[in-house]
């Protein structure tokens, strides 16, 4: 039996044991819709590099790693001291941990949140919260071409849920810390995480994704945002895992008249990233602003795809994505954006922009744009280059060492998706990250 057989083997039988479960939770309504998951993920099998949108993303080690689960007991040695060191700087408002996919209780606090708020667990939500996640739950978040989105939706168990009444402002954030404990072993999680917010609701919302062993895991992530008109979240989504994790994440947005979605991404950990982000701007006069900033070195590799799809009047994007790439790193973006014949008025902008400061490393970027309307504003770029040896010698003739010239080109390539971050204790997160993580590529040999 074929190692990649095997790995598929014991999803297989961990589908069976969560089936198990559902009646105990009271979730069994969900069960159609998981099996209908499980049939696919079947059906389409591992992705493979003759498919043009897995290409770049070679998911041979994963297909040979036979991944297992944390049980009660492993989880349960986790604790306040150990999150500490993961925490985002005097960030306020409620946190929600999430230990290999499930979520902890002990670990997690709800302070600051509005009356009529909900920030829990999807587990206990699945039974009482029925009415609001039957219309929303696996509906957004399609499987049917994603095989991890297939796998995540059969295996779905635990994760969190996020829910603001119609008119709610959240002004403190709510953090979601998504830990993977990487112990004893290969290890796989699939947390699922739903945000609903209502009309004219208001929220700010971290996605944070973290390693606390060195042994290799596998995170498959789905997130599900449903924004009703007028509503407004911003959104961060921080993967600072290991060197030996493999993250697929999938994220599934549909925005309401007049909504406002804003997402920065960023990533520095990982051995193999991918993130799938799909915007669907299906109410007339909504907005959607993308931000993103990978900063990978060695092997490392980070494959970005973003989908924004204009279906009515009157909506506007704007899309900055930019990545640093030291040492053999590989980065890919494919952004893509569709705007239908109904969308006339469409403002619609992208900018890809990536530095290569390695001759070993490689970027691959695709920019796309599909109108069918006519009249609209659209465009999109993408840049691949090297540090400007104009800038080095300037520096250099002020006194300033190689390494650290550098270092500030760097940091001044990204501080333009740095200053997007509006919630500042994060911003100083990513930056103290940055700092620590930044590659200097190979010294130049400039005149003094």
């Amino acid at each position: 039996m074929s190692s990649s057989t095997e790995a598929r083997d014991a999803f297989v039988a961990r589908f069976a044991e969560i089936e198990r479960l559902a009646a105990a939770n009271g979730s069994s309504w969900f069960e159609p819709r998981r099996r209908e998951a499980m049939a696919r993920f079947e059906a389409l099998g591992w992705p493979t590099p003759r498919q043009e949108a897995w290409r770049y993303f070679d998911l041979a080690p994963l297909r040979r790693t036979t991944f297992r689960y944390i049980h009660d007991a492993e989880r349960a040695r986790v604790g306040h001291e150990t999150l500490a060191q993961f925490q985002v700087h005097c960030l306020p408002g409620a946190q929600l941990v999430l230990v290999d996919g499930y979520f902890e209780p002990a670990l997690s606090t709800a302070r600051a949140l509005p009356s009529g708020v909900w920030a829990r667990d999807l587990a206990s939500a699945l039974g009482p919260r029925r009415a609001l996640l039957e219309g929303h739950l696996a509906r957004h978040a399609s499987f049917e071409s994603h095989p991890f989105v297939a796998l995540n939706t059969a295996l779905l168990h635990d994760g969190a849920v996020v829910h603001v009444p119609r008119d709610v402002v959240v002004r403190d954030p709510i953090h979601v810390l998504c830990l993977s404990t990487g112990s004893r072993g290969p290890t796989v999680s699939h947390p699922r995480t739903i945000v609903i917010l209502e009309r004219n609701a208001q929220l700010t919302l971290v996605e944070d994704y973290v390693s606390l062993g060195t042994e290799a895991h596998f995170t498959n992530p789905v997130t599900e945002i449903v924004l009703g008109e007028g509503a407004a979240l911003d959104y961060y989504k921080l993967q600072r895992e290991g060197k030996s994790a493999f993250h697929v994440g999938a994220i599934e947005v549909q925005q309401g008249r007049g909504s406002n979605f804003q997402s920065t991404s960023i990533a520095f950990g990982g051995s193999r990233t991918r993130n799938d982000l799909r915007c669907l701007l299906d109410g007339e006069g909504s907005s959607c602003v993308l931000n993103g900033l990978n900063v990978i070195g060695d092997s490392q590799l980070v494959d970005d795809h973003t989908s924004i799809v204009h279906a009515r009047p009157h909506c506007t994007s704007l899309e900055l994505y930019k990545s640093i790439l030291d040492g053999a790193a590989e980065g890919v973006f494919n952004g893509a954006v569709f705007v239908d014949k109904e969308a006339q008025k469409t403002s619609s902008r992208q900018v890809n922009r990536n530095l290569v400061l390695s001759k070993e490393a490689l970027m691959n970027t695709k920019p796309e744009l599909q109108i069918y309307a006519d009249d609209v504003k659209c465009s999109h770029g993408a840049t691949v280059g090297e540090l400007e040896e104009d800038a080095l010698f300037y520096l250099r003739a002020r006194g300033i060492d190689t390494k650290t010239a550098r270092r500030i080109l760097t940091y001044a390539f990204a501080n333009d998706v740095l200053e997007r971050i509006r919630l500042e204790p994060l911003r100083k997160t990513v930056e103290s990250e940055l700092f620590y993580f930044i590659p200097v590529g190979q010294e130049d040999k400039l005149p003094c």
